[in-house]
């Protein structure tokens, strides 16, 4: 078996291309600490190396964080072993009885859209699904979207995106610039 490689945008995160899918169609998963990855066999053992800081799931990627001050060629050469015993083993994703798919933290699960944007919401949406996720997931990444509220749009970066230097960039010049030109009610962009 052969695990490609690729480069993002983040220096600090590396996506990892098994050959076969990793989530697929059931959407995205990321770890931000080694206690939400005891959710994944694979998540956890990544974690329990000591240099990895996030782990992101994507349909066919994986993306891994490493810490500050961790060298890319100390850590990828022991990425490569676990993903390639988990892949080799046809091991399962998530520990039995674990949500698989993605989980939204409590702080952002009380935003609610205003019914009378519905329309606009739709539209927003729309663009974010066709338009920026399959960008963002080449760059190992993901988007998604959070709320909209009096012109701006919340949205939530996940895997190399989050965190990413350019990320900001990403968001006012990209997303933020494509979305007000189809979206006229949008007047702003914001990462939650």
């Amino acid at each position: 078996m052969l695990i490609e490689t690729e480069l993002t945008p983040n220096p600090a995160t590396v996506k990892f291309l098994p050959g076969q899918a990793v989530m697929g169609a059931a959407g995205t998963r990321d770890f931000a600490s080694p206690e939400e990855a005891e959710a994944s066999p694979l998540a956890d053992a990544l974690f329990g190396l000591g240099d990895v800081t996030g782990v992101f799931f994507g349909a066919d990627f994986i993306s891994v964080t490493i810490a500050p001050g961790a060298e890319w060629s100390d850590v990828k050469p022991e990425i490569l072993s676990i993903l390639l015993d988990h892949f080799s083993a046809n091991m399962p994703l998530f520990a039995a009885g674990t949500a698989a798919g993605f989980s939204v933290p409590a702080e952002e699960e009380a935003f609610t859209d205003d019914p009378e944007d519905a329309e606009i919401v739709d539209q927003i949406k729309d663009l974010i699904e066709t338009r920026v996720r399959p960008a963002v997931a080449n760059d190992g990444g993901d988007i998604i979207y959070r709320g909209f509220d009096k012109g701006t749009v919340y949205l939530r970066m996940q895997g190399a995106c989050a965190g990413c230097p350019s990320s900001s960039a990403t968001l006012k010049n990209g997303i933020e610039q494509l979305l007000k030109h189809y979206v006229p009610e949008v007047t702003e962009v914001r990462a939650v």
